[in-house]
């Protein structure tokens, strides 16, 4: 999928995923994707809640080797 941003996050924990990708989002036009690659288990359920509660989208995620990666369409 293509992505005009990746923010890593890798490593860190909550909150931290969740303040990258805001910090990320805010540099994106509406339309536009970011791309988040995180290793803490519980991003994907906080990223999910994030992206639903800032009227963003969760297009698609997936992990692998350990490293979960999410995209995300800006609303």
């Amino acid at each position: 999928m293509k992505s005009v941003k990746i923010v890593d996050a890798k490593g860190l924990a909550c909150p931290m995923p969740i303040v990258r990708t805001k910090k990320g989002m805010g540099e994106l036009r509406s339309g536009e994707v970011l791309e988040v690659h995180a290793t803490d288990k519980g991003a994907k359920n906080d990223l999910v809640a994030w992206a639903n509660s800032t009227g963003h989208q969760l297009l698609a995620d997936e992990e692998v080797d350990g490293v979960f990666k999410f995209w995300i369409k800006k609303g």
